[in-house]
C-alpha cells in the first residue's frame, strides 16, 4: 500500500501484526518482487507486446508475467508489466486513461483553425468500430476522448496528444481525421506516454536495462539497480480505494472467503456500495481485488456481515497463517464430539 493509499484512512478496529508472517510491501527482496512486481517498460519499436512480455520472462528467468493494454508493434512508449501473481491487478489500469502522442500525414492541407474545429468536434464521446487487424471483435463502440491538442502542425504533417478512454483506436481516430477532411489522413508514428496514473516521466526502462541489471544481481549479488527497476504491484492500485484486514482474515481471503466486518480493520473515507476497493494486509500486502457490499457507514454501524465480495485473489494462499476452520474440520469435530 503507498502513503497516498494510507492517507485518511477511517479505523474501524484496532490490531497487531504478526512480523513472522508476510513482508512489508516497500521492503521486499528481489526475489519476492520478481513474483509481486511491477516493471514500467519503454517498449520499443518492432516486436509486439507478447513478444515483450516473452523476453522479459526469459531475462528474468520468471514463469509468468503479462502486461497491460497491447501496443501494435511500431507502437512505442508505457508498458506496465505485471510479474507473477501481480499479474492477477494489472486490470485495473483499464479503468484509467491514457495518453499517446501521434504524427499524422493530411492529405490536404486545411488552415490550423480548420483543423482545431475538427480536432473539438472529437472531444467527448465517439463512435468506433475496430480495425481488421485488431484482435478484438469488429463491433462499433463507444469511446471518450477527454483531450485532445494539436501541438504542432508543419505543413500537411500534424502532431496531437491525445488522452482517451482504454481501447481507443488512434489510428482509426487520425483516420476519422481525413473523412472530414475529405482527402484522407494517415498515421505515421504513435508513442503512448501515459497509462492511468503512469506517465513516461514515471522512470521508464528498457529491456537492455533490465538485462544487465539482472545479470548483476545474478552474478555479483548486486540488486541496486534491479530493484529500482521493479516496483511493488501495489502501485497500480494507488487510485482505488483501500480496506485494510487483520492477518487473521488473510489466508480465508486467499482460499476465496468473502470479507465480514470482524475482520476490517481500516477502510476509505467515502466508500460506496459497488465500489472497487484493493484488500490489504496490514504490512500494505495486496490481498485481494473485492467490490463493496456496504457503504461506509454501513460498516460504522453493524458488526456483523459481509461488507466485501471477493473479485480476484492476487496472494498466494498460505503466506499467512491458517486461522478459519474448513467445514470438513467443524463436521469432523462434532463428529468426535
Amino acid at each position: 500500500m503507498t502513503l497516498k493509499q494510507l492517507e485518511g484512512l477511517i479505523t474501524i478496529d484496532e490490531d497487531i501484526t504478526d512480523n513472522q508472517y508476510g513482508t512489508y510491501y516497500n521492503k521486499r527482496t528481489v526475489e519476492q518482487l520478481l513474483n509481486y512486481g511491477l516493471i514500467l517498460l519503454d517498449k520499443p519499436a518492432g516486436p509486439t507486446s507478447h513478444e515483450v512480455v516473452a523476453w522479459t520472462k526469459r531475462i528474468l528467468e520468471i514463469p509468468k508475467a503479462g502486461h497491460s493494454g497491447t501496443l501494435d508493434p511500431q507502437v512505442t512508449g508505457v508498458l506496465p508489466l505485471g510479474l507473477g501473481e501481480g499479474t492477477k491487478a494489472l486490470g485495473v489500469l483499464l479503468l484509467g486513461p491514457k495518453e499517446y502522442h501521434a504524427l499524422g500525414r493530411l492529405h490536404s492541407l486545411p488552415s490550423k483553425e480548420k483543423l482545431e474545429n475538427i480536432l473539438n468536434e472529437f472531444c467527448g464521446d465517439i463512435y468506433q468500430k475496430p480495425p481488421q487487424r485488431s484482435s478484438v471483435l469488429r463491433q462499433t463502440r463507444v469511446r471518450k476522448i477527454f483531450e485532445l491538442e494539436l501541438l504542432e502542425q508543419k505543413e500537411n504533417l500534424i502532431l496531437i496528444r491525445v488522452l482517451c478512454e482504454a481501447g481507443t483506436y488512434i489510428r482509426k481516430l487520425i483516420y476519422d481525421f481525413g473523412e472530414i477532411l475529405v482527402h484522407g489522413a494517415t498515421m505515421i508514428e504513435l508513442r503512448r506516454t501515459r497509462v492511468s496514473q503512469f506517465h513516461e516521466n514515471y522512470p521508464l526502462v528498457t529491456l537492455h536495462q533490465i538485462a544487465v541489471a539482472f545479470a548483476d544481481w545474478k552474478d555479483n549479488k548486486d540488486d541496486s539497480k534491479l530493484s529500482t527497476m521493479i516496483h511493488p504491484i501495489e502501485h497500480v492500485l494507488s487510485e482505488i480505494k483501500s480496506v485494510v484486514i487483520r492477518d487473521t482474515a488473510v489466508d480465508a481471503l486467499c482460499h476465496g472467503a468473502q470479507l465480514a466486518i470482524p475482520g476490517i480493520l481500516q477502510i476509505s473515507p467515502n466508500l460506496q456500495k459497488e465500489d472497487l476497493v484493493g484488500i490489504y494486509t496490514q504490512k500494505g500486502e495486496i490481498v485481494a481485488l473485492a467490490q463493496s457490499l456496504m457503504s461506509e457507514d454501513d460498516i460504522k454501524e453493524n458488526t456483523k456481515g459481509y461488507a466485501f465480495e471477493t473479485k480476484r485473489i492476487i496472494m498466494a494462499p498460505e503466506t499467512y497463517p491458517k486461522s478459519w476452520r474448513s467445514r470438513s474440520t467443524i463436521k469432523e469435530n462434532v463428529t468426535n464430539t
